[in-house]
């Protein structure tokens, strides 16, 4: 029962998700209204405890997303911490030149990776052609042995 239910609103989801990345601004706004009801409802369920001061609540929160490892991703995100780490500049702080070289870059190392596929691709034909090559000989040589 409890998989029916799971794959039920797997599938539920998986459609409401294709409908709703085509139309990319009533999926934004559905997400921003539904964070905003979620976070009201946990601050109205914490509220309803006495003990749970401001300052306990970030205590405890810290701890538990520190545990789990969410708390750098959730507040600052991967992607800025990789540039951090790369010394990269924001998109925002790039030059117009630095965007075109970059952009430059990545047809570059499309183009060798394309190449790159070819070869290999040519090297498996090779390979193919020469193991046929040798299939058949070794045929004909157990055919000629036979008839001797």
């Amino acid at each position: 029962m409890y998989k029916i239910i799971i794959d039920f609103f797997d599938k539920f989801e998986d459609t409401n998700r294709r409908w709703l990345s085509r139309h990319p601004a009533l999926y934004a706004l559905i997400g921003g209204l539904c964070v905003v009801l979620f976070w009201r409802g946990a601050w109205t369920f914490f509220d309803l405890f006495d003990f749970m001061t401001p300052i306990i609540s970030i205590i405890v929160s810290s701890v538990i997303m520190l545990a789990t490892g969410t708390f750098v991703s959730f507040f600052i995100g991967q992607e800025i911490i990789m540039s951090g780490l790369k010394a990269e500049k924001r998109i925002d702080q790039k030059t117009e030149k630095e965007i075109e070289e970059e952009d430059s870059q990545i047809r570059y190392l499309l183009m060798q990776i394309n190449q790159m596929s070819r070869d290999v691709d040519e090297i498996k034909k090779h390979l193919l052609n020469k193991n046929n090559k040798t299939e058949i000989f070794e045929t004909i040589k157990k055919r000629a042995s036979k008839k001797i």
